[in-house]
This record gives structure tokens, C-alpha cells and sequence, in this order.
């Protein structure tokens, strides 16, 4: 099998609607620790930086309660799922992209517009074993693995670079992804996730409900909430380790995935991004994204 061959690597963003602009929180350009560095020696091997080498995959499944067959929408006459992948190339820190898919249809999908896919098994329970399963299958070894929501098709190349950047930089952690501001008309909104961090830049806590929760009840419109974006980066021998966690009382109330991460005491590492967010969660969030595409001349 040959799949992410060197070749398949980074396309240029320019031309298309501005970079991210993505700043990291709390000084992720700052140096690491010294004994945190000595660490951090181990997972060199034969390279010469630190979690150098990079994949990122894209994560898709037909079956969803909320939204069945969402990857193949087509969104002003492309496939999500394409114009996902399209966006992910053009990140700079990526080695390589591919698709990670237990359905034909998705599959045949991709590879007719240039994608490499990687077939896994129906029994993943969500996008993180998905990764998992195809980074094994992978012929060439990573650091780093981005997991790239397909629903996020107007995702900047600046974020996935971003997170990538902050986990090569904290040695401590496991896990990096990354907030934007959240709008006061989705604090009550279910399928937007929220997130609160420590004074240094390291995730306390993820919640589909406002947080934190003030004892009046409502929005404060002068507080800095903040909105999860999809995307994520494992260090790669941490993601080999997920599948064999136990789940956890709050992943599984919650039921976001990245709270198994930090119920059993593993670090994750946060940046703040500027980025208007226009993930599709439901088949009315394609009108959205289409008119919004269209109010921008975004082909």
C-alpha cells in the first residue's frame, strides 16, 4: 500500500480568504522547561526536531444521528469532504493528508478528486479511534497526528499549523487544539462545545454547555467564553495508548471525547485562533455556510 507519500504534501494559501491569523496562548513561542526538554529528547529519534514529522487525517464516517452521509453534502457543488481535504493541503506543517473512512461511498468519493484514503473498521466509537486505526495502517511512522474534522470545510491552514506548532512546543502535553470567542447567540447551543483554560494555556475543561456558569443564569456579555474548534493534534504515541483507556464519567456525559484526555490526567495544550467558525452539525448549517461563502465570492 502506498499512501501519503511525500508527494502529497502542502499546497500554497494564498489566493483563497485570508490566513487565521492564530496566536497561541500564554506565549507558546516561549522555551520549555529544561527537564521538560531533557524528556522530550526521547521522541527525537532520528530526527533532528522535536515531533517533526506530520499527518494529518481527516476522519469520516456516513452513518450520524444528526446529519447521515454529512461528508458527501455537497456545498455550492463540492463534496464537504473535499473541500476539507483542499483546505487541510494547504497547511505548511503537514507531511501529507489523507481520509480515514469506513464507508465505500466515501472512499470512492475521495479518491475520484486526489485523496489518499485509508480504510478502517466499522467499530471505531468516534474520530479519535479512527485516526488511530489508520495512522497504524500507515507505511511511513509520524509524531504527530492532526485529526481534521470533516465538517469544518472553511478551516484555516493557520490553525492546523497552530496547534501543530504548540505541541511541538510543550513536551508536557499530549494533545493540542484550538478556541476562537464564542457569539453570545450560541452560548446555549448544544452542538457548540466550550472550553476553559488555565492561566497557562493548558485545557481544564470542555462542556456543550456555557461555561464558566455565572449564578445570574445569563450570557455576561463582557466575559471572554470561549468556542472549541473541531480540529486537534496527538502526539502519536499517545493516540496509540487512547483506545485503551477506560472511558470516563464526564467524556461519557458530555459525550465529547477530548474529556477521556484529561479525566485520566493527560495534559492538553490550547491556542487562541480568529477565526468565525462555520462547522456543519446539522443539514441546515449548509444554507449557512453556502450564503456565507456566497456574500465573500468563495468558490
Amino acid at each position: 500500500m502506498s499512501v501519503c507519500s511525500s508527494s502529497s504534501s502542502s499546497l500554497s494559501s494564498s489566493g483563497y480568504f485570508g490566513s487565521a491569523k492564530a496566536w497561541i496562548v500564554h506565549g507558546i513561542v516561549a522555551g520549555v522547561a529544561i527537564g521538560a526538554a531533557i524528556g522530550a529528547r526521547a521522541y527525537l529519534g532520528r530526527s533532528n526536531k522535536f515531533r517533526s514529522r506530520v499527518v494529518g487525517i481527516i476522519p469520516a464516517r456516513f452513518a450520524s444521528s444528526r446529519f447521515q452521509g454529512k461528508p458527501l453534502v455537497e456545498i455550492l457543488g463540492k463534496p464537504m469532504i473535499q473541500r476539507t481535504w483542499e483546505r487541510a493541503r494547504m497547511a505548511t506543517t503537514l507531511d501529507c493528508v489523507v481520509v480515514a473512512t469506513d464507508d465505500a461511498k466515501i472512499a470512492q468519493c475521495c479518491k475520484e478528486f486526489g485523496a489518499d484514503v485509508v480504510m478502517t473498521s466499522e467499530s471505531c466509537r468516534n474520530g479519535t479511534e479512527r485516526c488511530n486505526e489508520a495512522l497504524q495502517k500507515l507505511e511511513k511512522k509520524y509524531d504527530i497526528v492532526v485529526n481534521i474534522q470533516g465538517d469544518e470545510p472553511l478551516i484555516e491552514p493557520d490553525i492546523i499549523d497552530g496547534i501543530v506548532k504548540a505541541l511541538q512546543a510543550a513536551p508536557d502535553a499530549v494533545f493540542s487544539t484550538a478556541v476562537t470567542s464564542l457569539r453570545p447567540e450560541d452560548a446555549f447551543d448544544p452542538n457548540r462545545v466550550k472550553c476553559v483554560v488555565d492561566n497557562r494555556g493548558y485545557a481544564i475543561y470542555f462542556s456543550r454547555g456555557l461555561i464558566p456558569f455565572n449564578k445570574s443564569g445569563k450570557v455576561n456579555l463582557q466575559y471572554p467564553y470561549l468556542l472549541h474548534l473541531g480540529i486537534q493534534s496527538f502526539d502519536s504515541k499517545f493516540l496509540s495508548t487512547y483506545p485503551e483507556l477506560e472511558p470516563t464519567p464526564m467524556q461519557l456525559e458530555e459525550d465529547l471525547e477530548q474529556l477521556k484526555v484529561l479525566e485520566h490526567g493527560y495534559k492538553m495544550k490550547v491556542i487562541k485562533v480568529d477565526h468565525e467558525a462555520h462547522g456543519v452539525d446539522v443539514p441546515e448549517d449548509v444554507e449557512k455556510i453556502e450564503s456565507y461563502m456566497k456574500e465573500r465570492n468563495l468558490s
